[in-house]
Formats: C-alpha cells, structure tokens, sequence
C-alpha cells in the first residue's frame, strides 16, 4: 500500500471540527469517491471528529490517501488523549450513549466505511482509524 499525501487536522473545537470536515470532503471529492461514498464518508469523519473533540476534549484527524493493487482511498486517523473507552463492545451497540444522545454514533459509522478499526485504553485515549475505497 502506497501513502501518496499525508495530513495532520486539529480536532480541539467547532471551527477546528468544520476544517476537518471540509478537508474530508475535498480529498473525497479529488479522489473521485461516488457521491454516495464521499456523503457516506464525510458523516463517518464529522461523526469521529465530534467524538474526538465532545468525548476525547479534542485530538487529531490524521488523513492520507492511499493506492493499492489499483485503487485509491482514504483513511482517517482520529486519535485523543480522553478517558477513553472502558467497554468498547457495550460502545458499539446501538442506543448506548453516554451524552444522553441516540447512541448511533460508533455504530453507524461503522456501517458507512468499508474497513473500522478502535482502540481505546481507559484513562490514555482512543484512536479510530477508517479506511473507505474508491469503487472501481
């Protein structure tokens, strides 16, 4: 797998979150992702890059494009310092939130990315990694 740009975003607030989310839809848009996938994408990143600031008190999104055996993606790194995420399995189940929301937030965007990867240690932080391909 080829890194062909690499970019780190700030995720510490409301105009910090916005940058991010626009930056995602302009790589998504440049990569030539349907507009179905870059719409799918860009609520996937909004959705981790306001977890990463409500639940982390902010982070990073770390954003690289990627080719591999012909295709193109990206994949985003959302990673925070927070309390981190005690029982991750509990997390994921749709209707757990522990900000009072739908609780549809890990879940879904599980659901919208082709591959989802969390990691979290309680107390040291969390970092979310997804990865959405170009379809051919």
């Amino acid at each position: 797998m080829n890194e062909l740009r690499t970019v780190v975003y700030p995720v510490r607030n409301a105009e910090t979150l916005s940058a991010a989310r626009r930056a995602v839809l302009e790589w998504a848009t440049q990569v030539e992702f349907s507009l179905v996938d870059r719409t799918k994408f860009v609520t996937a990143a909004s959705e981790l890059a306001r977890n990463t600031w409500v639940h982390g008190q902010g982070g990073t999104m770390t954003m690289t494009e990627l080719e591999a055996d012909g295709r193109r993606g990206l994949r985003l790194v959302f990673e925070d310092s927070g309390a981190g995420i005690a029982d991750i399995p509990r997390a994921m189940t749709d209707g757990f939130s522990t900000a009072g929301s739908m609780g549809k937030g890990l879940g879904g965007a599980q659901r919208l990315v082709n591959e989802f990867k969390l990691e979290s240690t309680p107390g040291q932080g969390t970092i979310v990694t997804v990865l959405q391909w170009k379809r051919r």
